[in-house]
């Protein structure tokens, strides 16, 4: 239950992080003020200046994390010694990965 929660989390989250995400806003903003322009004021312009800011962010970040992920990927691919299974870590769930991490530190630590 709590795996398909964070399954859905994650989606969620690359959504928000697709160009499409813009387009939504503006629909929002453009039904906003067509269906109640009385409302839309200089807090109506904060909220979705703070919904776009959040959205270039968060698209900043999964491209950094996209690309950081492909040349991890591309590192472990060309070590002979890396262990395969690490190709796909990012695959799992956070608090999977911390685990493995902290079983890596006790072995080399």
């Amino acid at each position: 239950m709590i795996g398909a929660i964070r399954e859905h989390l994650t989606k969620i989250g690359v959504l928000i992080a697709h160009p499409a995400a813009f387009i939504i806003v503006a629909a929002y903003a453009l039904l906003w003020i067509v269906s109640s322009p009385s409302t839309f004021d200089w807090h109506a312009l904060a909220t979705l200046a703070t919904w776009l800011m959040t959205l270039f962010i968060q698209r900043a970040e999964h491209r950094d994390t996209q690309a950081i992920q492909a040349k991890l990927d591309e590192l472990l691919r060309a070590n002979e010694k890396a262990r395969n299974e690490l190709t796909s870590i990012d695959e799992h769930e956070p608090e999977e990965i911390e685990r493995h991490r902290g079983r890596a530190e006790l072995r080399t630590g």
